[in-house]
C-alpha cells in the first residue's frame, strides 16, 4: 500500500477533532476509585520455566471489579535490589503468552511485567488466561463494540482499569523500583500505554508504538481495516446509534489521555499503516502534554512499524529514564 494519509509535514501539525467529555476526569477518577475498593491482592508464584538467566513469576492481581487478571513478572536471575521496571501491554487479540516469549527487557537488567488482556489471547501468540466476566449489549464480533451503548459498560473501561492496576501490582513487588517505571506496548498495547500515561501521574517514561485506540473520529472514517472497522459494521446494523457510539468512544480516545501525559514519551508511526493510520498516531503524539517527546517515523512500513529497529531505538532511548 502506498502512502494514503496526510503528508508528513501535515501530520506533524495535525490535531484531532475528537471532543473531550466534560466529565472525562470525573469518570476516570470514579472508575479507579471503585477499582481500588478491592484489595489489589497481587500474588507472585515462582514458575519453573527451564530458563537459567531469569526468574519468572506467575502473577494474579485484582483488576476492574476485583476480577482476577494474570501477568508474568520476569527478573534477571539473582537480582537482590530493586530494579527499573518495564510494564508491557499486548496487541489486539493476544495474551500474555509464554514466559520465554518475554526475555528482552530482563536481559537489560530490568524487571519486566506483561499484563494479560482480559477476554483476549486466542488470536495469536502463546495464548492468554484471563476471562472477562462482564457482559454487554449486542456487539459485532471482536472487542471494539462490546458495551458500546454506554461508557460505563464499554469493554476498554475494564481493560484500561486493569492496566492501571497492573502497574500498581508490578510496583508492589520488592524487587521493582516504582520511581523507575516505564510503560510500553505496540498497537492495542500502545493505546493502553497512552491511557496509562494519562492515568498514572508518576511514570518515568512511556513508549507507545503504532498505537491503536486514538482519534476515533478520524480512524473510523479513514480506514476500512479491522479492528476499527468493527465499529462501522456495528453501526451499519444498529442504524441511528452513531452519536451514542461517538459519545462512548470519546471517554477512551488516546488523544484525551495524551493531553494528560506527564512523562517523557517515545512514539512510533508507520506511514503506510492502514490498521492504525498515521494521522491517528500523530493526533495522540501532538496532544502529548510532556515537552520531552519524540516520534520515530517509518516511511515505507505498514502496521509492523519499526519492528526490531524500533526495539533497538527504545533500548537506546530508555537508558535516560530507567
Amino acid at each position: 500500500m502506498a502512502l494514503f494519509d496526510l503528508p508528513l509535514d501535515e501530520l506533524r501539525e495535525y490535531r484531532s477533532a475528537s471532543t473531550e467529555p466534560e466529565d472525562f476526569d470525573a469518570f476516570w477518577s470514579k472508575t479507579l476509585q471503585e477499582a481500588r475498593e478491592h484489595d489489589l491482592d497481587a500474588r507472585f508464584e515462582p514458575v519453573d520455566t527451564g530458563l537459567t538467566t531469569v526468574e519468572v513469576f506467575d502473577v494474579t492481581f485484582a483488576g476492574f471489579g476485583g476480577h482476577p487478571v494474570k501477568g508474568w513478572l520476569t527478573l534477571p536471575a539473582g537480582a537482590d535490589a530493586p530494579l527499573p521496571l518495564v510494564v508491557e501491554f499486548v496487541g489486539y487479540g493476544g495474551g500474555r503468552g509464554l514466559p520465554h516469549e518475554h526475555l528482552l527487557w530482563a536481559s537489560t537488567g530490568r524487571a519486566h511485567f506483561v499484563m494479560d488482556t482480559r477476554g483476549q489471547g486466542s488470536a495469536w501468540g502463546g495464548g492468554g488466561g484471563t476471562p472477562d466476566p462482564v457482559g454487554g449489549g449486542p456487539a459485532y464480533p471482536g472487542y471494539m463494540t462490546r458495551g458500546l451503548e454506554a461508557p460505563e459498560h464499554y469493554y476498554y473501561r475494564r481493560v484500561f482499569t486493569d492496566a492501571v492496576r497492573a502497574v500498581e501490582a508490578a510496583r508492589s513487588h520488592p524487587l521493582t523500583d516504582p520511581a523507575r517505571t516505564v510503560a510500553l506496548g505496540t498497537s492495542q498495547g500502545g493505546g493502553i500505554t497512552i491511557a496509562v500515561g494519562g492515568l498514572v501521574p508518576d511514570l518515568a517514561a512511556v513508549a507507545p508504538d503504532v498505537p491503536f485506540l486514538c482519534d476515533f473520529p478520524r480512524a473510523t472514517t479513514t480506514t476500512d481495516r479491522h479492528p476499527y472497522r468493527e465499529i462501522g459494521l456495528y453501526l451499519r446494523t444498529h442504524r441511528g446509534r452513531a452519536q451514542e457510539a461517538r459519545r462512548t468512544l470519546s471517554y477512551f480516545d488516546g488523544v484525551h489521555f495524551a493531553a494528560r501525559g506527564r512523562a517523557p514519551a517515545l512514539f512510533s508511526a508507520a506511514l503506510e499503516d492502514q490498521t492504525c493510520p498515521p494521522s491517528t498516531v500523530f493526533a495522540a503524539f501532538n496532544a502529548w502534554a510532556h515537552d520531552d517527546k519524540a516520534i520515530e517515523v517509518y516511511e515505507f512500513n505498514d502496521h509492523e512499524g519499526g519492528g526490531a529497529h524500533q526495539e533497538a531505538a527504545k533500548l537506546r532511548w530508555m537508558r535516560s529514564y530507567a
